[in-house]
């Protein structure tokens, strides 16, 4: 009769762990496999100091590329991180957006930092010369395409979104369109570890 207790409890046990198993949170982004290390970059950073990769180490990085004068694809990135950031409540601290310009003409560090004002006071701004932030787009494998328009130029530019761990690799890429929802859903998991 023991045999018989002992056999059932692990069946049991055995069931209510591969229960919780299936049922662990999924990263919703694609993931790194295996992690790479985020190429290091030194931008002025709209905060007035040196914006470098190595500087958030412990914190979770989300890294975005866009411009100010973007009026589609960068305001619905940068609100879509901002009501992340929000609905992580205090874990929000552990969490830095970080947003490169593509557009170094235009994207001087007050004139950015009042872009990205109006989503967070939190987020940090990247920019520099037009080699300097080129270099960077080519680390991270970012695309742009200057396009003149009647009355100046836009930009065309991949719309992705790193998700950087605390020990500064790359986990895993966010294509533009997620909600919310599922970048907390991911930073919580990264935030776990």
């Amino acid at each position: 009769m023991n045999a018989y207790r002992l056999a059932a409890a692990t069946v049991v046990l055995m069931s209510v762990l591969a229960a919780g198993a299936a049922e662990a949170p999924a990263f919703k982004a694609g993931l790194f496999d295996p992690p790479r290390q985020a190429p290091e970059f030194s931008l002025e950073g709209t905060d007035g100091h040196e914006l470098r990769m190595s500087r958030y180490r412990g914190k979770v990085v989300l890294l975005a590329f866009g411009y100010s004068s973007c009026t589609a694809v960068c305001p619905v990135t940068l609100a879509t991180l901002a009501a992340a950031h929000r609905e992580l409540g205090p874990l929000a601290s552990d969490v830095q957006v970080l947003y490169v310009t593509v557009d170094p003409e235009k994207d001087v560090p007050a004139r950015l930092q009042a872009f990205l004002r109006e989503f967070d006071a939190s987020f940090i701004g990247g920019t520099g010369t037009a080699a300097q932030l080129e270099s960077v787009r080519r680390d991270y494998g970012i695309s742009t395409q200057k396009i003149r328009t009647g009355d100046g130029y836009a930009y065309s530019h991949s719309s992705f979104t790193y998700l950087i761990d605390r020990a500064g690799r790359i986990r895993a890429l966010m294509p533009y369109g997620h909600s919310p929802g599922d970048y907390v859903n991911d930073l919580r998991l990264l935030l776990k570890e």
